[in-house]
């Protein structure tokens, strides 16, 4: 990977029954009107039937037309980027209908020519293609990242319904990126380092090797123009002073397999200078340091001789011992397959060959690509081919894809699964699995199954438990250990490494966080409705007059459903007392009045806010309810709630200072609050000690907390307290109540240790 071919030498010729599907490119440097004729494509399309041929010359007359009078930054005629995007393809052998959407990639976005129109003329297969490749500019975004974001989004998800949509973009791409030279430095910047961080990344993951190598090097010399030229002319005169000894190698390596009778073909490979820089750039490496620029590649007629010609290169020369990897018996994600070995030259440096056959050289260059190339061949590509591997992949973009709603989160996903390098870990049942370098056993669950992960509690690495977050070796043995109540944990996302992985968490936190705004939300509104005298109607679908009523208010409310509307209600989108007073007019219409005895005691709300009705607390409201850092408030505390808008409730002391600045400017998002009388669980309060400091004082703090029956959660010492006589501690203790932490306070008051103990309040405005 990262190299280029520099030299071929002699090739049998019993091995070339191939060579009729080499890629195919264009003549060089044709003059403009070459470039804009179909002429320039049609020696290209020699593989199509002539009925095929026909539509594809009806497919450029029509976009000859649409792009009529437009022109490049380079002064060309435009029709001359659509020819050249669709010789790349042909160079693919792709079919007529992906020729065709080539032609015409950019006839919906910059000719103002519709879905319909080409569905009429060229039918859907063609329009759905062109559809694909059409960025949503025309829509209306808040950032330009957001829009970029959704473009990505649709043609990923097109190319996961049809890999011809991304072979087409990677052709637009690779043509763009040879001919940016017109454009100013600062869009060719731009463009480069987007074609580095998603186009090539894309590339490489679906084994397209050849695009992947050359975007890389063009988007390089863009980014840095200064730093690929200083490498292009170090390594053109490391290749003059090392002449020498590649033509050494070459001919003992022909001698020796022509003296064991395995015919071979001897290619030369020269690491590109993008993964030279990489490289130094990664192991902080000087250029007179990376060894391995020049490199071999053997390519022979069939898979036992891949094997044999590795013992006759070490006969030869003696390996590098744990410099040779197998990646015929377990490909790589893209469906790549060699050998890899490092040989020690006569000279002393390591030299790195490649062992594959023609078909594997073939998918290794081309990888989704040679699916085509392949076609008319009658031979098959195995069952580990990069297209299926590919479309395992394209599939998984579908499966995010289903539970990300957000562009910018479902780019990030994807961003996350382009990884370059893999690790090979084996289940308890010795399947295979490949996942990306970094891995943790919480990937692994989930790329076995959701379910899996979703109830992962435990794992263990060859026999051994270890922790979720434990990176991942290749052979590695993963057994993974659930629970049928456990859930996923939102630390997770701190180590994950896959897509998969963190969509499917962020998914259920998300579910997870909707349930419980739900549920606060009819709580609000149910207390709300209470304070004008009336119960809250039945959300069961069954009583007929009550589903009405529903829909009339998620109507009004301009929500799709009732769900939704209480979700916003206790994310604090919309007021609960602007809900009710609707839903009470709508009761009143059917008949109902209010109950008196409810309306009696709905008016004893606390004045110092605007009545909503009353929430309880007691601990099981989850991520919906938010207890404020600033104040901590604990039971026993008055306290206030505040409906941030899409937040939830916060909840502050009646005390605090922040909370009462937050009152002064936003009055109606407040409500009253108050804590139930049975708690599900303990709160956390802040607490300050002063200390006299000595031998075992936080021993005697922890176990004055221990005697009363408190749990420390977090505590904090500054390192200057280490030199004085008196140090100061700030403790969070989990207590039941302000009487239980007025219990613990008495404690630790009576330790020796302390000086002076109190709890932590925001200070006045």
């Amino acid at each position: 990977m990262g190299f280029r071919s520099f030299a071929v030498s002699r090739f049998p010729a019993a091995l070339s029954g191939l060579s009729g599907l080499r890629v195919v490119t264009p003549p060089a440097e044709p003059t403009a009107a070459e470039a804009a004729s179909f002429d320039a494509l049609l020696h290209l399309l020699h593989y199509l039937p002539k009925a095929d041929i026909k539509r594809v010359r009806d497919a450029y007359k029509f976009a000859d037309e649409a792009h009529l009078g437009q022109f490049r930054a380079s002064g060309e005629p435009y029709i001359t980027h659509p020819i050249a995007v669709a010789g790349i393809c042909a160079g693919w052998r792709l079919d007529a209908q992906a020729i065709m959407a080539a032609l015409m990639h950019d006839a919906m976005e910059d000719c103002g020519i519709t879905k319909t129109e080409l569905i009429e003329r060229f039918e859907a297969p063609t329009a759905e293609l062109v559809d694909g490749l059409t960025k949503l500019d025309k829509l209306q975004f808040s950032t330009k990242e957001e829009s970029q974001a959704e473009s990505f989004r649709k043609m990923l998800l097109a190319m996961a319904r049809d890999v011809r949509v991304i072979l087409i973009k990677l052709a637009d791409r690779l043509h763009n990126m040879r001919t940016m030279d017109a454009m100013a430095p600062i869009k060719r910047r731009r463009i480069a380092r987007e074609t580095l961080d998603i186009y090539a990344p894309i590339a490489h993951r679906l084994g397209l090797n050849q695009i992947y190598r050359e975007l890389q090097e063009r988007s390089f010399s863009h980014i840095h123009p200064w730093r690929h030229s200083a490498l292009t002319k170090a390594i053109a005169k490391a290749r003059g002073n090392r002449r020498d000894l590649v033509s050494r190698i070459e001919s003992d390596v022909l001698k020796a397999f022509s003296e064991s009778e395995v015919k071979v073909e001897v290619q030369g490979r020269e690491k590109t200078v993008y993964s030279i820089y990489q490289k130094m750039r990664d192991k902080h490496l000087s250029f007179a340091q990376v060894s391995d620029i020049f490199g071999f590649r053997i390519v022979v007629h069939d898979l036992p001789q891949c094997y044999l010609s590795l013992g006759v290169l070490h006969q030869l020369y003696k390996p590098q011992p744990g410099r040779f990897k197998d990646y015929i018996a377990i490909p790589k994600p893209n469906g790549y397959q060699s050998l890899h070995t490092t040989l020690v030259s006569p000279l002393g440096t390591p030299v790195e060959f490649q062992i594959r056959t023609e078909a594997m050289h073939l998918v290794a260059e081309t990888g989704v690509a040679a699916h085509w190339l392949y076609k008319n061949t009658g031979e098959k590509l195995g069952p580990q081919s990069a297209q299926q591997l590919g479309s395992r992949w394209l599939q998984s973009l579908i499966d995010i894809q289903d539970e990300t709603r957000d562009a910018n989160e479902f780019l990030e996903h994807v961003k996350i699964d382009l990884f370059p390098d893999a690790v090979y870990v084996f289940t308890p049942k010795s399947k295979i699995m490949a996942l990306p370098r970094g891995a943790t056993p919480v990937d692994f669950a989930y790329a076995i199954h959701s379910d899996v992960g979703d109830h992962c509690v435990a794992a263990q690495i060859n026999g051994e438990p270890v922790p979720l977050r434990t990176e991942l070796r290749s052979g590695d043995v993963i057994e993974i250990v659930t629970a049928t109540g456990a859930r996923p944990n939102p630390a997770w996302l701190s180590f994950v490494r896959t897509g998969r992985a963190r969509s499917k968490i962020r998914h259920f936190l998300k579910n997870l966080e909707q349930d419980e705004s739900r549920d606060l939300g009819e709580k609000m509104l149910s207390q709300a409705l209470r304070a004008e005298g009336l119960a809250l109607p039945s959300l069961d679908d069954d009583v007929d007059a009550d589903a009405l009523l529903w829909q009339q208010l998620a109507r009004w409310a301009g929500n799709r459903n009732i769900d939704d509307l209480l979700v916003e209600i206790g994310l604090g989108r919309k007021i609960a007392t602007i809900v009710a007073k609707k839903m009470a007019r709508l009761l009143a219409d059917q008949g109902q009045k209010p109950d008196a005895v409810m309306l009696t005691m709905g008016r004893y709300v606390n004045d110092d806010a605007p009545s909503q009705g009353q929430v309880l607390l007691d601990g099981s409201e989850g991520a919906s309810v938010r207890l404020a850092a600033c104040c901590r408030p604990i039971p026993g505390d008055e306290i206030k709630g505040y409906l941030g808008r899409g937040e939830g409730l916060l909840v502050h002391t009646a005390e605090c200072a922040v909370g009462r600045k937050l009152f002064q400017r936003d009055s109606e998002h407040w409500i009253a609050v108050s804590w139930a009388d049975e708690l599900t669980r303990p709160f956390e309060a802040a607490v300050s000690l002063l200390l006299n400091n000595g031998k075992g004082v936080l021993a005697q703090v922890a176990q004055a907390v221990s005697s009363a029956e408190a749990d420390i959660t977090h505590i904090q010492m500054s390192d200057e307290s280490q030199h004085r006589e008196t140090a100061e501690m700030n403790l969070l203790l989990s207590v039941r109540d302000r009487l239980h932490l007025a219990d613990v306070l008495r404690t630790l008051k009576r330790s020796p240790a302390v000086l002076r103990v109190w709890r932590v309040k925001p200070s006045g405005p």
